[in-house]
């Protein structure tokens, strides 16, 4: 059984497949965080050396 390879045009497509959908997970989480981070950053309050100055 371990001998039994699966190289059949069913099986290449479903290995592309699951290939294309994780491809496609990973590339989804990336932009994910991207905006989360770059949200974060334009709500975050400003550093000290960057605030406006007043007396």
């Amino acid at each position: 059984m371990a001998d039994d390879t699966e190289n059949t045009l069913a099986g290449r497509a479903a290995i592309a497949a699951g290939a294309a959908i994780g491809s496609a997970a990973i590339a989804a989480a990336l932009l994910f965080v991207k905006r989360r981070k770059s949200r974060a950053e334009k709500l975050a309050p400003p550093h000290p050396d960057k605030a406006h100055e007043t007396d």
